[in-house]
């Protein structure tokens, strides 16, 4: 299991996420200049030039065509993949924390972070014909630790999904701004992450501050499964052929430094889906993993970290012949 490693950012890794295909991946990071790479080999296609804030965030349409950025910048920028061009800039009032593309790839969602006087936003703009606000949701809170730290579309698009700075999940209907039909409170404390299921859009998994993961439904919110460990979980991710998760985390990064390595948990950590058992871990980075993510082909996963590495690692054969005994 030899790991390819991507050094083209001077600062932590924020996010790290596959295209459809899986043969690109794409990397943001505290530093302004998001990156793609060929998963392959690990070769830098490219980067995006234009922001001068920390990139919290990073999704690439169905098609990889576009890609969207959120940054620190104050702003959400749509790009052109094949030529890196800025295609266009969303302005706000205070940091974009998330950015995702609709399934369809004709609408954007976008979360802000609540600071000083504005409350956070949630906007969704339709940029197949033209650029136009479809949802726009404001002073919709005040307390700062109601934020939306993550966030998700909803089956077939019809409704938003967020995770918050206080451990809740939120549903919103896309049909009436500001009304949440759906509220659970599975974590203790920040959630930092949300993926899907690969093979369909029943169920997530959640990364969160209060050293869990958990397994949710789609439908009801309603947790199937809880994955337990020492440390900050700030991402998690499905496999898409087997029954497997993959959690990344470790000590907070302001105490790394007066922290062991093996002390810090700063591996990569599989558990059973089924079982919740924790039977492989994976080393190579020396802080916290920031992001996390399987390729679409579930015969490798990528790893993005607080040193500022992204690291591509090959399953052997071995994984694939592995069965958890019961």
């Amino acid at each position: 299991m030899k790991p390819i490693a991507l050094h083209g950012h001077e600062r932590a890794i924020t996010q790290i996420k596959y295209n459809a295909d899986g043969d690109l991946l794409f990397s943001s990071a505290k530093d302004h200049s998001p990156n793609v790479w060929f998963s392959l080999n690990g070769e830098r296609l490219g980067t995006f030039e234009g922001h001068a804030g920390a990139v919290w965030s990073i999704d690439c349409n169905w098609e990889s065509t576009r890609v969207c950025t959120g940054a620190a910048d104050n702003s959400c920028r749509l790009w052109d993949l094949e030529t890196g061009k800025e295609i266009h800039k969303f302005e706000t009032r205070t940091a974009v924390r998330s950015v995702n593309f609709s399934y369809s790839g004709k609408q954007i969602l976008y979360t802000t972070d609540q600071a000083m006087r504005y409350p956070f936003e949630m906007n969704v703009y339709d940029i197949d014909s033209g650029i136009e606000c479809v949802y726009k949701m404001e002073n919709i809170g005040t307390d700062a630790k109601e934020k939306p730290t993550s966030s998700l579309w909803g089956p077939l698009d019809d409704c938003l999904i967020t995770g918050h700075d206080n451990g809740t999940l939120s549903k919103w209907d896309l049909r009436n701004p500001g009304e949440k039909f759906l509220e659970m409170a599975p974590h203790r404390s920040t959630i930092m992450d949300m993926q899907y299921n690969p093979n369909d859009q029943t169920m997530f998994i959640t990364a969160s501050k209060d050293h869990t993961s958990q397994i949710i439904d789609t439908e009801t919110l309603d947790t199937m499964k809880t994955f337990k460990t020492g440390r900050p979980v700030n991402s998690a991710a499905i496999s898409p052929i087997r029954e497997h998760v993959v959690l990344g985390g470790g000590q907070e990064a302001m105490n790394v430094t007066t922290t062991d390595v093996r002390q810090g948990q700063f591996q990569a950590r599989f558990f059973h889906l089924i079982f919740e058992e924790e039977f492989a871990g994976v080393k190579g980075h020396f802080g916290p993993i920031n992001s996390i993510a399987f390729h679409p082909n579930g015969k490798s996963f990528c790893t993005g970290g607080e040193d500022g590495f992204v690291r591509i690692q090959s399953f052997d054969p071995e994984y694939f012949d592995f069965k958890m005994e019961c």
